[in-house]
């Protein structure tokens, strides 16, 4: 699964990686993250509905699917990762798959190796040139019966793992190539789903490192969790 991701990119540098057009036309205030968890409020990219444009928008992680009776049923920790190879079998992914496919901008994730019985080390796995990238996901609206508040809400793709990230854990999230940034989003043919692009991001253009810790608490979110870590002596 993938539980926690990183996103050294403030609004600005999203919209420039992005292609979202004018900066003073985003009102969002998206600022860099270094620990993000689930249930937090994070920016999202899609193509609006009337334009077809691509816009940019602020959504909560853990999709709350439009039927859910109540959000305590969805908390988030059940549906902040989709399935690839579930996407088109279980109802709760098949509707939004076909007609709501996002991006998700980040600049890297983190997975868990354990080393023994008592300790696990954390990874960060980004791209080799250093640039944003974004996870293929999913998205739905909701609408809260009592207050008739809508919150909309996401899910990271999960795929098979790659060579690199195999090393470390046996999943990892979807990751988009610009080139195809397109075609996922696209909404007007829910019958054409881009099937063939779930698949794990190749190995040899990323990178992964050891980090502090200390990443493992929500409470903490700085730039120094995702850079290299030294490790102990006997720690890997």
């Amino acid at each position: 699964m993938c539980g926690r991701y990183f996103r050294r990119s403030d609004k600005q540098r999203i919209a420039e990686a992005f292609h979202l057009g004018v900066f003073d036309d985003l009102p969002l205030e998206v600022a860099p993250s270094y620990n993000i968890v689930p249930t937090t409020m994070q920016p999202v990219i899609r193509n609006n509905r009337d334009t077809g444009e691509r816009e940019m928008v602020v959504m909560r992680w853990g999709m709350v699917p439009h039927f859910a009776k109540s959000l305590a049923g969805f908390k988030g920790f059940s549906t902040i990762n989709a399935k690839a190879e579930t996407l088109l079998s279980k109802p709760l992914w098949r509707v939004p798959f076909h007609r709501r496919r996002c991006l998700i901008p980040a600049d890297g994730f983190y997975e868990w190796k354990r080393l023994n019985e008592k300790t696990k080390q954390p990874y960060a796995f980004a791209l080799r040139n250093g640039e944003p990238f974004a996870f293929g996901g999913v998205w739905d609206a909701w609408k809260d019966p009592a207050t008739e508040d809508w919150l909309q809400s996401f899910s990271i793709i999960t795929t098979e793992p790659n060579e690199l990230t195999a090393t470390v854990h046996d999943r990892m999230p979807m990751i988009l190539k610009p080139s195809d940034y397109d075609r996922w989003l696209d909404r007007t043919d829910s019958d054409r789903i881009p099937v063939d692009l779930l698949k794990p991001y190749e190995a040899g253009e990323m990178s992964a490192h050891p980090v502090d810790p200390r990443v493992g608490s929500v409470r903490n979110n700085e730039p120094g969790l995702c850079a290299l870590w030294d490790c102990p002596p006997n720690s890997q």
